[in-house]
């Protein structure tokens, strides 16, 4: 069974570069057809997907955070890594990373709260 975990930093300062990392075991990132998401839940609104990596290292972002929104992967790791730049208080929200199978999210981390403040 696939299991995640995020860890990084609860707390960003406005304008810096927002790091998570999303440690899987159980399951290779590299093994098709699995897809690796980060999304996040700001405080009293819903779930927005962020964007993902599949298997063979093909990002795709969601369109409103593209422009500052990267995610990577170390295979000899088995991690995958979100960075969100230039973040204001409006990026606070829980971080979560999931396993995505055609848009079915079947396996989640705990989440990770993420507070942009200076």
């Amino acid at each position: 069974q696939v299991q995640l975990q995020e860890s990084g930093p609860g707390l960003v300062k406005p304008s810096q570069t927002l790091s998570l990392t999303c440690t899987v075991s159980g399951g290779s990132i590299t093994t098709s057809p699995n897809t690796w998401s980060w999304i996040r839940q700001p405080p009293g609104k819903g779930l927005e997907w962020m964007g993902h990596i599949i298997y063979s290292g093909t990002t795709r972002y969601s369109p409103s955070l593209k422009s500052r929104t990267s995610i990577s992967a170390d295979t000899s790791k088995n991690q995958f890594t979100l960075q969100l730049s230039s973040v204001t208080p409006e990026d606070t929200a829980v971080y979560y990373c999931a396993r995505d199978i055609n848009w079915s999210f079947d396996s989640w981390g705990q989440g990770t709260q993420v507070t942009v403040s200076s």
